[in-house]
């Protein structure tokens, strides 16, 4: 059986019309308004246009979704060529789209140098479901926390991406989808029917996200922006392995949801499955917790808790768990490990999952199983690994035929 389909990356020329070039000038995308007023005043915009001038082109960069600066129909053409001349809105290069049997797609994308580096390739996955549709973004090449079961800790961390690389990833799976005015979604994709195919975004792809806050918050300040992307930020959540002092920032200054990669309910196992905890054990991270701004139980802080075969999955881990949320309007999500080369861990068994999952709902906490998505094409929830350091071809057939001989053809 074909577990997954590839399909060609390449995008129409209007998309990506300066796509080779373009590292040699500064992208407009992720820049602040103000930032933006900056850039466009120092390449010889006056000053009396500038406010003018950044509301035309935020409007083409973020309602219109245009990366083309000729496209820009409402800004002069001297204008036009003194933006093609200074700067860039190209997206990234997609080295590589796969589409899961789920619907689930992973693009690889490829961001140009930036100074003496060298290009940089990240995986960014959309999620569809009935009603929505989930993208998990990455704010970091690699990653350098080393959580046991994660495959992206295997990979050593080449750098933090900027605030344009983060939003351009937002960009791109929307060009990709149909998702902007006058854009259709690509035939036979699995997208939401009504409505807007990216409904949802997940700060939970490659890296650690609060260790590079500064880039991640601007990011997600120009998404929730409300006259350009408005995603709403009850609809953004940032998922932390337990960057402590970066917590109450990010609910100060960002207001988005938040997420706390948990695993375990005492430091002696964390300190194992999430080497983070070291630096900030679990009562530090739970004081952190319960002083998040906003929270309440409309706000709640998602724990999400991968489910290890006989290391985290009994019922007096179940117990544990309940006594260290005790306090915090908390949602539990459930996650089944998911499989990736060399990795030593196995998932529950589906019993214990549920015996887990009841235990836990009997004590008044929702908690959702997450239903395993992209797993055929390594998209799920911990296997991210950007191709630069790719599989060689005969072990992912190796892992295509593991995947088939225990979840069945029909999976």
């Amino acid at each position: 059986m074909d577990m997954m389909t590839a399909v060609s990356p390449s995008a129409p020329t209007s998309l990506m019309p300066d796509a080779l070039s373009f590292e040699n000038r500064p992208s407009l995308i992720g820049l602040t308004r103000e930032e933006l007023a900056e850039a466009l005043v120092e390449k010889g915009v006056p000053q009396r246009q500038a406010k003018m001038r950044v509301q035309q082109v935020w409007h083409w960069l973020y309602i219109r979704g245009i990366s083309d600066f000729d496209h820009m129909l409402n800004v002069s053409k001297d204008l036009r060529q003194l933006l093609k001349t200074h700067f860039t809105i190209a997206r990234p290069e997609i080295v590589e789209e796969q589409i899961s049997n789920d619907g689930t797609r992973k693009w690889l994308l490829r961001f140009p140098p930036r100074g003496a580096g060298r290009p940089v390739e990240v995986e960014t996955v959309y999620i569809p479901e009935e009603g929505r549709g989930t993208l998990c973004i990455s704010s970091q090449v690699g990653c350098s926390l080393t959580c046991d079961f994660c495959h992206t800790g295997t990979q050593r961390l080449v750098r933090n991406l900027t605030s344009e690389e983060i939003i351009s990833q937002l960009l791109l799976a929307r060009d990709r989808l149909g998702d902007f005015p006058d854009r259709e979604a690509p035939q036979g994709a699995i997208v939401p029917a009504e409505g807007r195919k990216v409904t949802n975004v997940v700060m939970m792809g490659m890296g650690e996200p609060l260790y590079n806050f500064e880039n991640v918050k601007r990011a997600l300040l120009v998404a929730s922006d409300g006259d350009g992307l408005s995603l709403s930020k009850r609809r953004i959540t940032l998922s932390t392995s337990g960057v402590v002092p970066e917590i109450y920032r990010t609910g100060a200054e960002t207001g988005v949801m938040l997420a706390i990669s948990l695993h375990a309910t005492n430091d002696e196992l964390r300190d194992k499955l999430v080497p983070i905890n070291k630096k900030y054990p679990l009562k530090e991270l739970m004081e952190a917790c319960r002083a998040y701004p906003g929270l309440s139980n409309a706000r709640r802080i998602t724990f999400e808790y991968v489910m290890l075969k006989g290391v985290n999955d009994s019922l007096a881990d179940a117990k544990n768990l309940i006594k260290l949320l005790k306090g915090v309007p908390a949602k539990i999500n459930l996650i089944p490990f998911n499989p990736w080369p060399g990795s030593k861990y196995e998932c529950s068994d589906w019993e214990t999952i549920e015996a887990f999952a009841d235990f836990i709902n009997q004590a008044g906490y929702a908690s959702p199983i997450r239903t395993p998505r992209g797993r055929d094409i390594l998209a799920a929830c911990g296997q991210l690994k950007s191709e630069s350091e790719r599989m060689r071809k005969t072990e992912r057939l190796a892992f295509e035929a593991m995947m088939i001989a225990n979840h069945g053809e029909d999976d």
